[in-house]
């Protein structure tokens, strides 16, 4: 059985394109942890995620774990440490991180880590989207950082060719 553990970004940026579904139609189970939920809590009014954490995501809310004193070494965000705390802790969890520190930090403990665009990518698997690049687009336009070389990659491994040129 997996458990994601999800950070802000992802939950940011699936709430600006309107896909935040697919971080609970996709997992076995879902953990926020409770210092992610504190960021998002603190952002803009009108962003999706605060909404959703307020209101649906809520039942997902875990509680603070001890931070793994290896993890707290990296100097990371609250939320990045957090969410390695917990899938450190536990079995079969997958870290949902966007932050390339944290995703180097995931490397060293050999945690399982996917982003905002893997998310994408699992969910067309599923049957759960027609076609990614119109989602990756619509993350770029959200404000996400996305390299030439991950969206290529995507739309390769989604099985689809880029339309444009960024």
């Amino acid at each position: 059985m997996s458990t994601w553990v999800v950070n802000a970004s992802p939950l940011i940026l699936l709430g600006k394109i309107g896909r935040l579904g697919l971080l609970t139609a996709l997992p076995e189970r879902l953990m926020v942890p409770f210092a992610v939920e504190e960021e998002i809590a603190a952002g803009p009014h009108d962003d999706p995620a605060r909404a959703w954490v307020a209101g649906p995501g809520k039942e997902f809310v875990v509680p603070a774990v001890n931070h793994d004193p290896r993890i707290v070494a990296w100097d990371l965000g609250r939320g990045e440490t957090a969410v390695l705390s917990h899938a450190i802790a536990g079995k079969d969890r997958i870290c949902l991180l966007d932050d390339r520190a944290a995703r180097d930090c995931a490397a060293v403990f050999n945690l399982h880590v996917i982003g905002s665009v893997g998310i994408l990518l699992r969910a067309k698997r599923a049957g759960l989207l027609p076609a990614v690049q119109p989602e990756i687009e619509a993350l770029l336009r959200a404000g996400a950082l996305l390299s030439d070389t991950v969206v290529q990659e995507c739309l390769h491994l989604a099985g689809e060719q880029s339309n444009a040129r960024r």
